[in-house]
């Protein structure tokens, strides 16, 4: 590890533990927004500029727009709802395979989908959602700032490579994952699956290499990322036993399991491997699932076992569009 690796697991271990910190002290109802997008862009994003500024704001901006005017205007009719859905992930992945605004297409795809997987539960309040989404979203910008203020690189960072893809394979990508994201979108919708946000947040992530080839060890990557993040979560709450509900304890925790993790993450070049899935699996957990009054025990067993029947289904789907989009020459997937 370098010096600025290990800047940027500070970052990471730091932000998304006041992060955490902050969701449970306001009381929010969506803890999820303020420890899953610090671990975004703290983990996949080394830099902090004005680009990346931007993108973030972006993203902002479009899912709650889309989430407000989208769920309110179609949310009782499925078909023009699953339409709009498919052409807006199309649009988003063509960003993301692009490579310039990458970040904006990944995490309006991630927002879009947690937010609308939300608003499909009866009873749910879309206005509070995308208020707290907003929130979060503020909040994250300024841990970010601050994260980049006390821990700083040592070393200038070198931009990372754009690679230019041809035609066909932008094509191949996009109609690739946009299917199987939609697919995604309608499972979730169709079944009553009100306690597998990370499954369903899970199918999206196996989808960021946008092809075969990256997904099958993205996949992979996921099930061991969120198996040891889900072990972690079972080790701490039996280590703090009735404790689970005092904030100072169950904070260094999550910091401690955030440094191992990021330290991971960092190892595995700071791609979206097995760290980076265990960095969002405890973030989850933690975020949206423990509270004074409920442990994370049911919720630790529940996720692996969701997840795991969640990335097979998505990496059958993804396989067989390969091969069906290969037969064409126009969307062949070209080495």
């Amino acid at each position: 590890m370098t010096a600025n690796d290990l800047r940027q697991c500070l970052r990471i271990a730091f932000g998304g533990a006041l992060g955490f910190a902050f969701c449970k002290i306001s009381g929010t109802s969506y803890g999820a927004f303020y420890t899953v997008t610090p671990m975004l862009l703290l983990g996949m994003v080394p830099t902090l500029n004005a680009h990346v500024i931007r993108q973030f704001l972006a993203t902002t901006i479009l899912v709650s727009i889309v989430v407000l005017s989208v769920q309110g205007l179609f949310g009782d009719k499925p078909v023009p709802l699953t339409l709009i859905v498919a052409g807006l992930f199309a649009l988003l992945f063509r960003a993301m395979t692009r490579g310039p605004n990458f970040l904006f297409g990944a995490t309006s795809i991630v927002n879009l989908s947690m937010l609308l997987h939300f608003a499909s539960y009866p009873g749910t309040n879309v206005l509070t959602m995308v208020t707290t989404l907003i929130e979060a979203a503020v909040v994250s910008l300024l841990i970010m700032a601050l994260m980049h203020g006390l821990f700083p690189d040592v070393e200038t960072r070198q931009p990372r490579k754009v690679q230019s893809k041809p035609t066909s394979n932008q094509r191949h990508e996009v109609i690739l994952a946009t299917t199987v994201a939609t697919l995604s979108f309608v499972v979730f919708q169709v079944l009553d699956l009100r306690g597998s946000l990370s499954a369903q947040v899970a199918t999206i992530l196996v989808l960021f290499p946008l092809n075969w080839k990256g997904a099958g060890p993205a996949g992979w990557n996921r099930a061991i990322g969120t198996f040891v993040g889900c072990n972690a979560g079972l080790v701490l709450q039996l280590m703090l036993l009735n404790h689970f509900d005092v904030l100072p304890f169950i904070t260094f925790g999550l910091w401690l399991s955030l440094m191992v993790f990021a330290r991971y993450h960092m190892l595995e070049g700071g791609l979206s491997g097995a760290g980076f899935a265990a960095l969002t699996t405890i973030a989850i957990l933690f975020g949206q699932y423990l509270t004074p009054q409920k442990d994370l025990v049911y919720n630790d067993l529940y996720r692996f076992s969701s997840l795991a029947v969640a990335v097979m289904a998505s990496l059958m789907a993804v396989y067989l569009m390969h091969h069906l989009l290969n037969r064409f020459a126009s969307t062949r997937l070209q080495e």
